[in-house]
């Protein structure tokens, strides 16, 4: 029986598990958004913007591991798509994009909204193709379904507007989707990689995403080898809980005792991480990498030995023919190093019975203490992610999204939309910066109109703050990272969302309790401090020759004020 493509499309997602596709409608989508609704398998999730479609479909990739979906209509449409799209891909998650273009009789001679979606997205994609005549369909939608799952990353299918209402003959394939493999090294590289690890006498784990679904092995690897476990952001989620050994974090938002483990080490061996921050490596260490994409092994230094599997498949080859050592010293000095970095950051967390300042280690570590057990946590990039990695604690339960590897400002929001809208029963809590909730805003709209409870937390210090650091390190003078916000809760009542706003620490723990506990979504404006400094794990004399230099144009632009509040703000608590 003869159907449209668009039929055929949506009939294919949903033999491929797709609940949802999250979208701005368009002309060219029509027959898309039309076949959707008539078949009524596949919820329409509708965005303001498509580059919030792609960050929300890419939050509901990274927690379910599924294939999920986004659509743009053509020209700006599907252009909008791209930041979004450049996130998913960079953070390793299975998105298809639906690029629908302008009439296929039209195409290269300059019409209205016209681009040429398959090059434009190349760059942020495992694949992209043209779809110039209906029966092209069923070939390309199958192959851009399984790359984007096989390859962990984006597949593009540009389908003009005029192909996806033209009949085909096609059945929709029994099997679409396949299974992850087991993928470790041979026998001869385990081997190795055994020997790397038993003549070590200082072995340091450095562990990132990758180690999804590793922590058991991971944890008794660490056991056997005297190991101290550092993590990159990614992370965390999936290694900090339940782990002796854990020592922290490293890179520029981490702790000065995951600096020490990795720089005091004599074996590195990196699982399931493309970290990419050079100076944060061992000089004279060996190092081996395991890693599931050829890729990343040694891209970020010399690598001693590099193997392609899993970390899970990997560790579960080699841990037999690990010897187990007896000399825990370099384990129990990093443990020490960690305690001591451990107290320094949390003695930040704490607010004066009298104080007037809003930290936002304290504002984190409540929400910290009172959120859910199992819920998703997503955080802007810029101070919102230092906060969240330093005083953020995880469970094997709770999760943390960002755009870790992208770096896109307002992410936090998009994503806590997909996150809330794959799980409509968990706690989804967003950590925003003033700076990226304003920047994508009209989807703050998306949560009364799809009716999604996230809880956003505006850490509202008037400033790009991260900007503005990274200009007083490097010594200038903090030039444009203003922001004049307005009251976000009052503006949240507004649009018919539950607005609060706290101004004085005494209150804060009151107000995120509110905010927790109420049915639907809220927006907590938190007016923090502004000049709150974030120190890396380790200061360079350069660092500090800079910063001095931005104290000195600072006084001689009229600024002594703004050193006196820089001051006294990180000074008292």
């Amino acid at each position: 029986m003869s159907k449209t493509a668009s039929e055929y499309l949506v009939e294919a997602l949903e033999k491929t598990g797709v609940k949802r596709v999250y979208g701005v409608v368009g002309d060219s989508l029509n027959g898309v958004s039309d076949a959707l609704r008539r078949r009524k398998s596949i919820d329409w999730i509708h965005m303001r913007h498509e580059e919030a479609a792609a960050f929300a479909a890419g939050a509901e990739a990274h927690l379910t591991g599924n294939l999920a979906v986004c659509a743009g209509s053509c020209g700006p449409g599907n252009l909008h798509l791209i930041n979004g799209l450049f996130d998913c891909q960079r953070s390793g998650v299975p998105v298809l994009a639906i690029a629908s273009h302008i009439p296929s009789s039209e195409i290269g001679i300059d019409y209205f909204q016209a681009t040429h979606p398959e090059s434009l997205f190349k760059e942020c994609s495992h694949y992209v193709e043209l779809v110039s005549s209906a029966n092209q369909l069923p070939q390309i939608l199958k192959r851009a379904i399984r790359v984007a799952i096989a390859k962990r990353g984006v597949a593009v299918i540009v389908l003009p507007g005029d192909v996806a209402l033209t009949k085909i003959d096609a059945d929709v394939p029994e099997w679409m989707v396949p299974a992850a493999p087991v993928l470790r090294p041979g026998e001869t590289e385990i081997e190795r990689l055994a020997g790397f690890l038993n003549e070590a006498s200082r072995v340091t784990l450095f562990c990132g995403a990758g180690c999804v679904g590793a922590h058991a092995e991971i944890i008794e690897l660490a056991r056997k080898l005297k190991a101290p476990i550092v993590h990159a952001f990614r992370g965390k989620e999936f290694i900090e809980y339940d782990n002796p050994y854990d020592v922290g974090m490293t890179g520029l938002v981490g702790f000065a005792s995951g600096y020490a483990a990795m720089k005091n080490c004599d074996a590195l061996l990196m699982l399931g991480t493309d970290f990419p921050y050079r100076a944060f490596f061992p000089e004279q260490a060996k190092i081996a990498q395991v890693d599931v994409r050829a890729e990343a092994l040694g891209n970020r230094c010399s690598l001693h030995l590099g193997l392609l599997g899993t970390v899970k498949d990997t560790l579960d080859a080699v841990l037999p023919v690990v010897k187990e050592k007896t000399d825990a010293s370099h384990l129990n000095d990093a443990l020490i190093d960690y305690k001591k970095a451990r107290k320094a950051l949390d003695s930040l967390t704490e607010s004066g019975p009298n104080s007037n300042i809003i930290h936002p280690q304290y504002v984190t570590r409540l929400v910290s203490e009172l959120a859910a057990d199992d819920a998703v946590f997503t955080c802007d990039v810029g101070t919102p992610i230092i906060w969240t990695a330093r005083y953020l604690k995880v469970n094997g339960r709770r999760r943390i999204i960002g755009s870790f590897n992208h770096g896109s400002m307002a992410n936090a929001m998009l994503q806590a939309i997909g996150a809330q809208a794959t799980y409509p029963d968990r706690q989804v809590i967003s950590m925003s910066g003033d700076g990226g909730f304003s920047m994508m805003m009209g989807d703050f709209l998306t949560l009364t109109q799809m009716g999604l409870p996230v809880k956003v937390i505006v850490l509202n210090n008037g400033t790009l703050g991260f900007v503005e650091m990274e200009m007083k390190a490097n010594g200038f003078l903090d030039t444009g990272c203003d922001l004049k916000n307005p009251d976000f809760a009052l503006m949240a009542e507004a649009m018919g969302v539950r607005g609060i706003r706290v101004e004085k620490p005494q209150g804060l723990k009151r107000a995120i309790e509110a905010a927790l506990a109420h049915k639907g979504p809220v927006l907590l404006d938190v007016v923090s401090a502004r000049q709150e400094l974030a120190m890396p794990p380790k200061t360079t004399v350069d660092e500090a020759y800079h910063f001095g230099m931005f104290t000195m144009k600072a006084v001689l632009d009229g600024r002594a004020a703004q050193l006196i509040d820089l001051a006294k703000v990180n000074l008292t608590r």
